[in-house]
């Protein structure tokens, strides 16, 4: 199943990228093109929705879950390719929501530090992908200087869990800030 899963994978992810890259194009873009890549972006996240959940059922049956989850290397795979499918469902999900109104105001920054995160999830779930079968990257280094080692059970460390809040709660005050100007 290996060769099935690292075949199906580069699809969600080639999808991924064009939605994050269509959220900046449209965020800076009111033009026809901006236009465009907004009526396409719905179509990318649930292609990229459904191919993400394919490859992460295939990448479920290389290894038994035992063995899977009894690695750290295994388990923080998993890990991350679980949030990288949620977020961009959820990005999915917010966008058939919102529709046009995304694009108003301060929301638009918002989802482009949306789009921003979600390429971050992407390329850290493929370089975890990359190192279980021995193809290796500088970004694990990166990694490793940030204070996670890819290679040990998968901790966060506090100085993580500070910045997770603090862009958690500029997030959430930027979609107060960003809500309270589209109703005005």
């Amino acid at each position: 199943m290996a060769p099935y899963h690292v075949l199906a994978i580069h699809f969600p992810i080639a999808l991924w990228m064009v939605s994050s890259l269509a959220i900046v194009i449209r965020a800076f873009s009111s033009g026809p093109i901006g236009q465009a890549m907004d009526r396409a972006l719905p179509v990318f996240l649930t292609l990229g929705m459904i191919a993400g959940a394919v490859a992460y059922a295939l990448g479920l049956l290389i290894f038994p879950w035992e063995t899977l989850s009894s690695t750290p290397m295994g388990r923080n795979h998993m890990l991350l390719a679980s949030w990288s499918l949620a977020f961009y469902t959820l990005l999915a999900v917010i966008r058939y929501l919102h529709g046009g109104e995304l694009w108003i105001g301060l929301s638009r920054w918002v989802m482009v530090v949306l789009a921003g995160i979600g390429v971050v999830l992407v390329g850290i779930t493929g370089t975890l992908g990359g190192h279980l079968v021995g193809n290796y990257t500088e970004i694990g280094q990166v990694l490793r200087r940030l204070g996670w080692e890819i290679y040990s059970t998968y901790y966060l460390p506090d100085l993580t869990l500070l910045i997770i809040a603090a862009v958690s709660v500029i997030l959430v005050a930027l979609g107060f800030f960003g809500r309270g100007k589209v109703r005005a």
